[in-house]
């Protein structure tokens, strides 16, 4: 052999030997839970409304204050005193609680309808991400944007109306329930609706009246029946009338009862998005 050939050979062979070396990519380890995926959409789904703030969160307080202005400027304190408080204080938590209904329910439902109309559900189909972390994902982002616009509602109608709290406790359970309730609602309506117009009939016909006949105006202790009975099989009622109970330290239902009808509620529903997130209605036809 050559003094050249022995050369190339010399050559080759660390070439050959740091090949073998290199193993190919390895996935990467993701556990029982994606973490890292089930954390990169939850992000995008709050990006996804602060990005337009002015739109998602300041345009429900505004809504909200108008609210409190004009029941205050037409009522005044001409309205006599529910379940103890003034009117203004009465009125002041069902607005909040308004507000989170309304957000949540918003944020879930034109995210996925969304990404439909735009072809976007590639985007977290494709990616290692289970159907239980996708609905955490779609969920949280939608009760993230409820309690803030709640909170920030609060914030902006305290300097007008005291509002003290009474139960920490009721507030907290009635409020992240009346989240993920709509939530939950919005992902289901995201994935039936085919165009906005859809989720308009919803948002019109279905969650509007069921937050305006739930108590948060008025007290359902004056509706004659049958408005009265049909208000107690209202799960809203029974979210707006806790969360008041929270502030005002009294209500109009059993709130045990309340209690337990919203969390069997959000079991049925939390099992309807995972079911119907599983099987990838109206996302891979």
């Amino acid at each position: 052999m050559t003094d050249q050939a022995l050369s190339d050979a010399d050559v080759a062979q660390p070439d050959a030997d740091r090949r073998q070396d290199v193993s190919p990519p390895q996935p990467r380890p993701l556990g029982a839970v994606n973490w890292l995926g089930l954390w990169t959409l939850y992000k995008k789904e709050v990006h996804r409304f602060l990005k337009v703030h002015f739109q998602t969160v300041l345009a429900p307080v505004a809504t909200s204050l108008l609210f409190m202005m004009v029941f205050s400027l037409a009522i005044g304190t001409d309205r006599e005193a529910i379940n103890g408080v003034a009117f203004t204080s009465f009125l002041a938590p069902g607005l909040v609680m308004l507000g989170l209904l309304n957000n949540a329910f918003a944020n879930s439902s034109s995210s996925l309808i969304s990404a439909k109309m735009m072809g976007n559900t590639v985007d977290w189909l494709m990616p290692p991400i289970s159907p239980s972390e996708l609905a955490a994902a779609f969920i949280g982002g939608a009760v993230t944007r409820g309690l803030l616009v709640a909170a920030v509602t609060g914030l902006a109608i305290a300097p007008f109306v005291p509002m003290t709290i009474a139960h920490p406790w009721a507030v907290l359970y009635f409020g992240l329930s009346a989240a993920a309730m709509m939530a939950m609602v919005g992902v289901i309506a995201g994935l039936w609706a085919e165009k906005f117009d859809h989720l308009a009939v919803i948002t019109n016909f279905i969650i509007m009246p069921l937050a305006f006949l739930s108590g948060t105006f008025y007290s359902v202790e004056i509706l004659p029946e049958p408005f009265y009975t049909i208000s107690h099989v209202n799960p809203v009622f029974f979210l707006i009338d806790g969360f008041r109970y929270g502030f005002i330290g009294a209500g109009d239902s059993n709130l045990l009862v309340g209690a337990l009808v919203c969390l069997v509620l959000n079991i049925a529903l939390l099992i309807a998005c995972l079911v119907l997130l599983r099987s990838g209605w109206r996302l891979k036809s």
